[in-house]
């Protein structure tokens, strides 16, 4: 029975982590990621049915056959993508990629494009009517030069990236290809838009864009969610005597309170209590103003290596991030996730500009990609390109690439204070 359930429970576990998502593999270090996060979680799903089921096998031929496995499944992939990339790239017919529009989207387009060549895709050039754009690299002139440009290039896909404004343009484009052999492609402005995702759905058997899409599916949310109680709930025995010490050195030092609980807005903008050390004085949001500035750009700029209100312990504590050891208990409540953007202080996201708010389309994490590129080293807001990506590129894979740069981040004690 067991030769069945393995094979069963493998290739469930894969799919879990898209490994046969094509969409979410274009780049060989995304498959192989998913490819070892799938095998190990199989792996360790396997001996638990085998300690359960009190079957007797050899620990070596176990591991062997795990290792094996993992390591014909990667090899038969890299062949299958080294022959397909091989087709691909010695065919002469290489479909030329027109970029209407040069500004943010469409270079975004562009990087995409070159970052990919064993699709058979090849950036043609730019075209677009801001005069202080026809100077950059890579653009060819205006968007009435568009149908000279496709016949001259022999372009076969031309993707629109224009911005919400030139709506007119783009209706005058689409109507000059009309009669032209090539693929029209449009990329909606995201950037310009206040929203957490948008997709492309069917909806009465019409197609729409979905612009309330979900950030993480029902698989990644579910997947998320058994990592961090996987990992949590293994690490607590290690770490409940070290919040026992932390608890007691704080009681000691100023016989305040052990614990700090500020509001926090966490995903979908729902507010909760975090938990974490108390590191300041006890009247230390009264002292506040002491510390709060902006700066040249007018941005706020809060967290200061040389704050008065840090305690001795707190300093210590900080410095070590241990005063955020307490946010595990959030976590085993659900109200965090072990990666993922910071929860923000309420006052500090009443002055958000609206796409900022994207950051809550996932849950609030006890570190993420800002942690670990840059932690306090940055002012208030500036980390919020580096939340958005996190958003834009989830991963299991991510996920537990950010936890192990954290480790080597604290253990540096950079950027903490």
């Amino acid at each position: 029975m067991l030769y069945f359930v393995f094979p069963a429970l493998w290739v469930g576990i894969l799919v879990l982590f898209s490994v046969y998502d094509g969409r979410r593999n274009l780049r060989v270090n995304d498959e192989m990621g998913s490819l070892a996060l799938g095998s190990l979680l199989a792996t360790i799903s396997m001996a638990g049915i085998l300690f359960l089921t009190f079957r007797d096998i050899s620990r070596f031929l176990f591991i062997f056959f795990a290792v094996e496995a993992f390591m014909m499944l990667a090899l038969w992939r890299l062949v299958i993508r080294a022959a397909w990339r091989s087709k691909v790239i010695g065919n002469i017919q290489v479909r030329q990629v027109l970029v209407l529009g040069a500004g943010t989207v469409g270079k975004r387009v562009r990087q995409q494009v070159d970052s990919l060549p064993h699709l058979g895709l090849a950036f043609a050039g730019f075209l677009d009517d801001d005069p202080s754009k026809r100077a950059e690299e890579g653009v060819l002139g205006g968007l009435e030069q568009v149908r000279q440009v496709v016949n001259e290039r022999q372009v076969d896909d031309v993707v629109v990236a224009l911005p919400r404004s030139a709506y007119a343009a783009l209706t005058r484009v689409v109507t000059e290809l009309h009669d032209l052999p090539v693929r029209v492609w449009v990329v909606p402005d995201y950037f310009s838009l206040a929203l957490h995702r948008a997709t492309v759905e069917e909806f009465a058997g019409l197609p729409m864009m979905d612009l309330r899409a979900p950030a993480l599916s029902e698989y990644q949310r579910m997947m998320k969610r058994a990592f961090d109680l996987m990992l949590t709930l293994t690490v607590m025995p290690f770490v409940l005597p070290v919040i026992g010490a932390a608890a007691l050195a704080i009681k000691l030092d100023d016989g305040g309170p052990v614990f700090y609980r500020p509001k926090r807005v966490g995903e979908n903008g729902r507010y909760f209590e975090m938990i974490k050390f108390r590191t300041m004085v006890v009247n230390a949001e009264q002292l506040r103003h002491l510390v709060e500035k902006t700066d040249e750009q007018g941005r706020l700029v809060f967290k200061h290596a040389a704050d008065p209100r840090i305690t001795r312990v707190g300093r210590f504590l900080r410095r070590t991030s241990l005063d955020e050891l307490p946010q595990l208990f959030n976590i085993l409540k659900g109200e965090m996730s072990l990666v993922g953007p910071r929860p923000e202080q309420p006052h500090l996201v009443e002055k958000y500009e609206p796409w900022q708010r994207k950051r809550f389309a996932v849950p609030q994490g006890l570190t993420g990609w800002w942690q670990v590129n840059g932690r306090s080293d940055k002012p208030m807001h500036l980390h919020t390109d580096e939340d958005l990506y996190y958003v834009q590129h989830y991963s299991i894979w991510l996920d537990l690439r950010i936890l192990l740069k954290t480790v080597w981040v604290v253990l540096r004690g950079k950027g903490a204070y």
